[in-house]
């Protein structure tokens, strides 16, 4: 006892405690903030003994201290008082403490113990001040250890060597907890103790707000979080937040924007001062009003126009204020015959605007006041009468002789606001007299060896009474040079004198008063003879005969390809399959065909990613949601939009703050590896973002995820030939790793992705390339702390590290298991050593229910033990290409019980008579979601069931083929069981 109190008298003097406080963590303890007496129970009353002194700053310290190390088989007990656990699931126990070496104490002999236990006792209500001390109540949580001890020479100096231990507790199911210390003969001082759980704080991102969150006891699972939009804002995107284990908020998606009329200040939105206006919702000032207009309230969305200053309904309110332009100036027309040209100057006032045109309107007008009305007939405006944008317009097919009124209005987009003010130019003009406009086309009425007869119409502008008409002609050989002419009185002519055989041009032009128009476009005719005639009928006889030849020949050869397509869709039926599959042709290996380089053979790392990863630039990613979190950081489903391509959608792997540079360099060691790969059932590299935080791996999005999972979720769903195209995808991509000296080691099913269309991709790249020395071990644990279970691992690599393509086409064929059972767990609830012994005596898993013959045989075929005589990947693919052309093979379907893997076969046959009632039963086969099918049907005994058809399934509502057919199966077993349990009858 005398040690013991000079051990107490030590440990006090000159300890100063602070606390530093984290604004994650909720204080449910805190011995260093307790004003009074703890009040704390020990067990015995004379082990622990409780001292409260005063720190320098006058606050009280309470320490429990014990040191019976003379004494041996100590067993004593500190407990705290009942501590409500709040919103805790996962609370942290912070120990301080100071512990004297058993070696530095004299006269002691193998008593003296360094360690004590903490433990906890979790209960609803608090126990009253006299109920029983059970100690095996309490759960152990550690045995707790200095790192520091203080000896005999610290006393003399009086150093003080404080120990700070952490410890986690939870899940916390009950309403609060006690925890305990037990002292076993150790010398120690419990200076404090503070008991917490963690949260994420209450904080504003983004204009949102996000409430205190306590995170999931799981440290992999993330919290969503919505965060609600502050006042005056709202959601652009859904704000979002993801609560991590250690109260850390992280990921922020979404957003929240200022409406209209509000702008950020201090994570607030304010509202616009007078003079100020904001018509958009968004993270931007609020801007000063524009030109010619104002505002005079707060929280404005647009300003409004001064007095005779408008703003058209599609200017942007950001535009200022503008007014109509005032007139054209300094019209000036240029008249020729029956069209004028029209040119003026720009308005000298545009109105504030760039959008000025210019409208045209054409008036006919006779002698004396107000005697005009709108043109009408066939008067053109080049380019056009509205709409002008340049100051000059040609207006013909005027009449001749007529006075006319060209009004020139302009415009701008405000003019319509104002409908009084109109601004106009006017000018008048009087036509000249004019010439007839040209002849339209001229028709061959006929013609012999020296004569054309030709017809026209009249100009469609007479301009006056046309007196008669000129007929040029000339041999078309010759030119215009020698033309000849004459004349008609009436649209048409008959030009004699001509060569037989001879081709001539031939144009037409009106006149009258005013003269000739234009000749119309020159139009080639030609004589002909009898003669002629003749010859060139007997020349076109055999181009017609020949005509008529080739053409029977054609039709014969239509029908002969009619025939033929028919056969082949006939004799291509049975194989024919409307499923979507992947149908891949398998890369062509060739002598210096791309060979796999490892990555970790480049004295530095980062030059692979640099030769092997393309880098992609931030700004071109966008992080839309949280799917999962993986050892490196999140998992985000997100999009990606390259410059010059469309944007897609992708999967990006984050890497989380706080790396050393050897998980940098193991995180972004599967991008080294994935992109030397190229082939359609391989997932796909977008890239990688090394340059900013965080660090991202793209991929290429997979819609259905994982075929494990896939295949669990959608059990009995897929016809045999679409589970037989997932397998051939997959064996072509593993050919395609083959052939380039790759070796997978983790090929699973959980490994393989899916996409919409059903295609699979292998992936999961280089996270357990490494595997740890330890042959005692049946589950190797990877370099990166992934685990490697040994049932999809062939024998060679289980004992001896053989890693080959040989063992991933053993791992292949658990695969080929896997998608065949719908995602069945390989082996079933067999241990991993059961499973080393059972391959060991050449078990091997017996086939799926359905499961084709062929394919259980190819899986047998990559069990073989000898790895030399497990088939090849391209032997596979070729293997599986067969069975989907010859459907009819995979309709032979194995008994599943009959062969040799009967033993391993019995694991998975239920014994009904385990079962207490029909639900249980359901739940072992996985078909839970029929139990209320089954029940409301009446059929709650196993008697009834077993007397079940598949009518009566189809009745209660066991529609898909695949359900239907491993319930019967079971109640197939059912039924054996039950005669098997008949009494003989005597």
């Amino acid at each position: 006892m005398t040690f013991q109190r000079f051990f107490l008298m030590f440990a006090l003097p000159g300890l100063v405690l602070t606390d530093p406080g984290h604004s994650n963590q909720v204080v449910l303890l805190d011995t260093t903030a307790v004003l009074g007496e703890l009040s704390w129970k020990t067990y015995p009353i004379n082990g622990w003994d409780a001292i409260t002194e005063m720190d320098e700053h006058n606050r009280p310290i309470h320490t429990f201290q014990v040191c019976h190390v003379m004494e041996p088989n100590q067993n004593n007990w500190l407990r705290t008082n009942w501590i409500p656990r709040q919103a805790a699931q996962k609370i942290y126990v912070e120990l301080r403490f100071t512990l004297r070496d058993c070696n530095s104490i004299p006269w002691v002999s193998g008593t003296c113990k360094e360690t004590f236990n903490l433990l906890y006792f979790e209960t609803d209500e608090p126990h009253g001040a006299n109920a029983h001390f059970h100690p095996n109540d309490y759960a152990k949580i550690d045995t707790i250890a200095a790192d520091e001890s203080f000896t005999q020479t610290d006393l003399g100096d009086r150093v003080l060597r404080l120990n700070t231990e952490v410890r986690e507790v939870g899940p916390i199911a009950r309403k609060g907890f006690y925890l305990a210390f037990q002292d076993v003969g150790a010398c120690i001082a419990l200076v404090s103790v503070r008991v917490y759980y963690k949260k994420c704080p209450s904080t504003l991102r983004n204009l949102a707000a996000f409430p205190d969150t306590v995170p999931r006891v799981d440290s992999s699972s993330l919290v969503e979080v919505r965060g609600a939009c502050v006042e005056n804002a709202e959601e652009r995107d859904t704000p979002r937040l993801y609560c991590g284990a250690d109260g850390d908020w992280l990921v922020p998606l979404g957003r929240c924007v200022c409406s209209i009329g509000y702008e950020e200040s201090d994570g607030l939105c304010i509202a616009c001062r007078p003079g100020f206006y904001k018509a958009s919702s968004g993270n931007v000032k609020c801007s000063k009003c524009p030109p010619h207009s104002y505002t005079h309230q707060e929280g404005a969305v647009h300003c409004s126009c001064e007095k005779n200053y408008f703003r058209a309904e599609e200017d942007p309110v950001s535009m200022a204020c503008s007014r109509p332009p005032s007139a054209p100036r300094n019209v000036i027309s240029a008249i020729n015959e029956t069209s004028v040209i029209l040119d003026w100057t720009w308005p000298a006032d545009s109105g504030g605007r760039k959008d000025v045109i210019f409208n045209v309107v054409c008036k006919r007008c006779w002698p004396g006041p107000r005697q005009c009305e709108p043109c009408r007939g066939a008067v053109r405006f080049l380019p056009r009468a509205t709409g002008l944008t340049n100051t000059t317009v040609t207006v013909v097919d005027l009449l001749a002789h007529t006075n006319y009124t060209f009004e020139i209005e302009a415009q701008n987009g405000v003019s319509s606001l104002a409908p009084t003010i109109r601004q106009y130019a006017a000018v008048t003009i009087t036509t000249n007299q004019a010439a007839p406009s040209a002849v339209p086309t001229v028709h061959l009425m006929g013609s012999s060896a020296n004569t054309m007869s030709l017809s026209w119409l009249p100009p469609e502008k007479p301009n006056g009474i046309i007196l008669d008409y000129e007929i040029k002609y000339h041999e078309k050989d010759q030119g215009e040079a020698i033309a000849h002419t004459m004349t008609a009185q009436r649209s048409s002519a008959r030009i004699e004198g001509l060569k037989p055989g001879t081709p001539y041009v031939v144009q037409v032009r009106a006149r009258t008063v005013a003269g000739y128009g234009r000749y119309s476009n020159p139009t080639d005719f030609s004589t002909n003879h009898q003669a002629d005639a003749d010859k060139t009928l007997q020349e076109q006889l055999p181009l017609i005969v020949g005509s008529l030849t080739a053409g029977l020949v054609f039709i014969i050869v239509v029908v002969v390809i009619a025939i033929v397509c028919l056969r082949k869709q006939r004799n291509g039926s049975e194989s024919e399959y409307t499923e979507k599959l992947q149908q891949y042709k398998s890369p062509i290996v060739t002598p210096g065909m791309k060979v796999y380089i490892d990555p970790f053979t480049y004295e530095d790392p980062n030059e692979a990613i640099r030769e092997f990863a393309k880098e992609i630039d931030v700004s071109c990613v966008k992080i839309e949601e949280v799917i999962g979190a993986g050892e490196f950081g999140e998992v985000c489903r997100g999009r990606l939009k390259l410059p010059g391509r469309r944007e897609i959608i992708v999967a990006i792997k984050t890497l989380k703050a706080g790396y050393t540079e050897r998980q940098r360099r193991d995180f972004l060691s599967e991008a080294s590896i994935m992109g030397q790969f190229d082939h359609p059932n391989i997932i796909r590299l977008e890239g990688v973002v090394t340059k900013s935080r965080p660090v991202m791996i793209v991929t290429e999005f997979m819609e259905n995820g994982a075929l494990d999972s896939f295949l669990r979720l959608n059990d009995g769903q897929f016809t045999v030939i679409q589970l037989v195209g997932m397998l051939r995808g997959i064996a072509a991509g593993m050919k395609y790793l083959s052939d380039m000296n790759y070796v997978h080691r983790d090929l699973a099913a959980r490994n393989i992705l899916v996409n919409s269309n059903l295609v699979c991709k292998v992936s999961d790249f280089g996270l357990s390339r490494f595997l740890e020395d330890d042959p005692t071990d049946p589950t190797y644990t990877s370099s990166l702390g992934g685990k490697i279970p040994i049932r999809w691992t062939a024998p060679e690599a289980i004992a001896y590290r053989k890693f080959t393509s040989a063992s991933d086409v053993w791992s292949y064929g658990i695969v080929m298991w896997e998608v065949m059972s719908y995602g069945e767990r390989p082996y079933w609830d067999m241990s991993n050593q059961d499973v080393i012994n059972a391959v060991e005596q050449d078990y091997r898993l017996p086939p799926p229910m359905d499961c084709p013959t062929a394919l259980h045989q190819l899986m047998l075929d990559c069990w073989v033990k000898e790895r030399n005589l497990r088939p090849k990947f391209s032997q596979i693919v070729n293997t599986l290409d067969k069975l989907i052309r010859n459907a009819a093979s995979l309709k032979v379907v194995t008994s599943t019980h009959s062969g040799a893997s009967q033993p391993l076969l019995d694991r998975c046959v239920p014994d009904y008579t385990t079962f207490t009632t029909v639900g249980d039963w359901l739940d072992a086969i996985k078909m839970s979601r029929y139990r209320d099918n089954f029940l409301n049907a009446g059929f709650a005994s196993f008697d009834l069931v077993a007397q079940m058809t598949a009518e009566d399934l189809l009745r209660i509502g066991v529609t898909l083929a695949g359900h239907q057919k491993k319930i019967l199966g079971s109640i197939q077993d059912m039924r054996l069981q039950m005669n098997q349990t008949l009494p003989v009858q005597v």
